[in-house]
């Protein structure tokens, strides 16, 4: 049995925001987040319909994405409320872009959208890293 990366409840919360796509960013479907964002949840019909399917995505993320000592739940938190400081970059180890997003709006707010798209992806590329380094 795989360890849980991502948490249901902090899914149930970020679906409060899902129109918006943020239960799908969360759990790494980076195109249909994008098109929730655009369309407002697909009229929000597709919005409640995911209150249903968030236990499967839950599940699904925590297969797809690495474990370790590196937070999915805090990145992502750390990234929806301080990522126009870059403290969700801090975080993770990459104090250089952490500092530039900080100086700069999380680098006019377009570094901001590239980690909407690929937070768990670093997450799990540093739990990775980690994880070999330790052996």
């Amino acid at each position: 049995m795989r360890p849980n990366t991502h948490s249901i409840v902090i899914g149930y919360l970020a679906w409060i925001f899902g129109f918006m796509g943020a239960h799908r960013f969360y759990y790494g479907k980076r195109i249909s987040g994008t098109i929730w964002f655009f369309t407002l949840g697909l009229f929000f019909i597709g919005w409640i319909i995911d209150l249903f399917l968030i236990p499967s995505m839950d599940r699904e993320a925590d297969m797809k994405y690495t474990p370790g000592i590196y937070n999915y739940s805090v990145a992502w938190l750390l990234l929806t409320f301080l990522g126009i400081f870059g403290v969700h970059r801090m975080y993770l180890g990459k104090w250089i872009t952490g500092i530039l997003y900080l100086f700069t709006g999380g680098l006019f707010l377009i570094g901001l959208l590239y980690d909407l798209w690929t937070l768990n992806g670093q997450v799990s590329e540093r739990n990775l890293i980690e994880k070999n380094s330790s052996f």
